[in-house]
């Protein structure tokens, strides 16, 4: 955990000076834009709510995201909708065994099962341990805003496809499915703060890019 944390600080420092570099570009050359670039770019960091908005130096903003990586809203957000994202991709595979014709696309859905059963369960318990709960007043909204999700009618066309013209349709439900995880995960990624959801973000990223490749190939 002690190298993950080094890790993330050391992208941001990179990150930061880039800023950097590109900010004073434009307008200084030479020793000027090296000074520049030394000192690094103010970062504005959120305040708690009902609190002002704090400006920090470049250093201070990497030292306080090394050290400290209590869950925001985005955190808590992308695990409540990931658990029903996740949910709906097993309500999807669990039609396969009655309905597929491919033994490939019932391989594939075994991996997707196996896969993101585990994933719920993770995100659940992280929830759990903040003291948050699994869905939110504005539960609602949220759904409205996952992408990737199937509406209930793709749904429905979904359980009464049958043999290949049901792989078909579910290939291209869970590629949409897959890639709205993944813009959710990256999202996240960016917006974040704690670090667990940004080892299980790039491991949704990881799996399902992958399943991605396989399930273009299989169409």
């Amino acid at each position: 955990m002690l190298f993950r944390r080094a890790s993330r600080a050391t992208r941001v420092a990179i990150t930061l000076s880039a800023l950097a570099v590109l900010g004073v570009g434009g307008c200084d050359s030479g020793s000027e834009a090296k000074s520049s670039t030394g000192s690094g770019p103010s970062v504005i960091a959120p305040g708690e709510p009902g609190e002002a908005n704090r400006t920090l130096s470049a250093e201070d903003a990497v030292q306080q995201r090394a050290e400290d990586d209590s869950p925001n809203s985005a955190d808590v957000s992308y695990a409540r909708m990931m658990i029903e994202h996740h949910s709906q991709a097993l309500e999807m595979t669990e039609l396969v065994p009655q309905r597929a014709d491919s033994t490939q696309v019932r391989r594939l859905a075994e991996r997707i099962a196996a896969a993101q059963e585990p994933e719920i369960k993770a995100m659940k318990g992280w929830l759990t341990a903040y003291g948050e709960t699994e869905k939110s007043g504005g539960h609602e909204h949220e759904h409205a805003a996952m992408p990737g999700m199937a509406t209930e009618e793709q749904l429905k066309n979904l359980r009464a496809a049958d043999g290949k013209a049901f792989d078909q349709l579910f290939l291209t439900l869970m590629i949409t499915h897959h890639e709205g995880a993944i813009t959710m995960a990256t999202d996240v990624k960016a917006e974040g703060n704690n670090i667990r959801i940004e080892e299980m973000a790039d491991d949704v990223i990881a799996q399902q890019s992958s399943e991605i490749m396989r399930m273009r190939a299989m169409r």
